[in-house]
């Protein structure tokens, strides 16, 4: 039987602003499958960045149940590793002691997670740069030190918001191709972690999932989930097929409304 990691079910989220409540989310039923990687892709507005935070327990959900790994989320947990578009660096500490701070912060010691944070350092490629500071590092290597600080605690949850999205194209691909090598090696006994990825990029979204979630103009609901069965591994020459321009147009489609979507469906299960 298939574990879930994520359970949503009828979550929404309304903002009280000076102006009057703003509803981001509405009726959001959704089932995530451990190991699997899910991208949501939507409008700007829709509540993404939002469905990230009520996830991690960052913002309580205005209505609705949420649960992580079998237990009911109701204040910021510790299963979840989050990456932002922007790495969030300490600047004036080392790439070393960056990886290290989820450590520190969680009333760990970093000894025992030194040699953890030099292997995923070389995991990612930075094997070596322990000792430099971030502004000796260019961005798509800053962005590899944001991964390896979120893997730090081995945390079966990654939430990740559009963390590519002030690369260069270049770079963003070469760091796609990264990060699904690192989600099938990092997690621990070699079980893949569940993966929720927010990005605006279509072809990203196509090459990087399972399942991509497209969501609806605020207030965001599910429109259409589409079932990415391109075959694994993944490589530059996946997006070159024609089914990789099939799944890209239909998400498309779905977006700007060409295809009609399906909100408010009972729950989805996405393994």
């Amino acid at each position: 039987m298939t574990r879930m990691m994520i359970e949503l079910d009828r979550v929404g989220m309304v903002y009280q602003t000076s102006s009057g409540p703003v509803e981001a989310l509405r009726g959001i039923d959704l089932s995530v499958a451990e190991g699997a990687f899910i991208s949501l892709v939507g409008p700007s507005g829709c509540g993404k960045s939002t469905l990230l935070r009520v996830l991690a327990g960052l913002r309580p959900a205005s209505a609705g149940g949420i649960v992580v790994d079998g237990q009911t989320v109701t204040q910021p947990i510790s299963k979840v590793g989050m990456v932002f578009q922007a790495a969030v660096l300490l600047k004036w500490r080392t790439v070393l002691e960056n990886v290290l701070l989820p450590a520190e912060l969680a009333g760990l010691s970093p000894a025992r997670y030194r040699d953890r944070a030099r292997q995923l350092l070389t995991l990612v490629g930075l094997g070596g740069f322990e000792n430099k500071r971030p502004g000796e590092l260019s961005g798509g290597m800053q962005q590899r030190v944001s991964l390896c600080r979120a893997l730090l605690l081995d945390p079966p949850l990654l939430l990740m918001d559009e963390p590519f999205g002030a690369l260069d194209a270049m770079t963003r691909d070469d760091m796609n191709l990264e990060l699904l090598r690192v989600w099938g090696e990092a997690g621990a006994g070699g079980q893949r972690k569940t993966v929720l990825f927010v990005t605006h990029s279509i072809p990203e979204a196509v090459f990087l999932s399972d399942h991509v979630v497209v969501m609806s103009p605020r207030p965001g609901r599910i429109a259409e989930i589409v079932d990415i069965d391109l075959p694994r591994p993944r490589t530059v020459e996946t997006r070159a097929t024609a089914e990789f321009g099939v799944l890209s147009l239909r998400i498309h489609d779905i977006l700007t409304g060409r295809l009609a979507g399906a909100p408010g469906r009972p729950l989805q299960s996405l393994a």
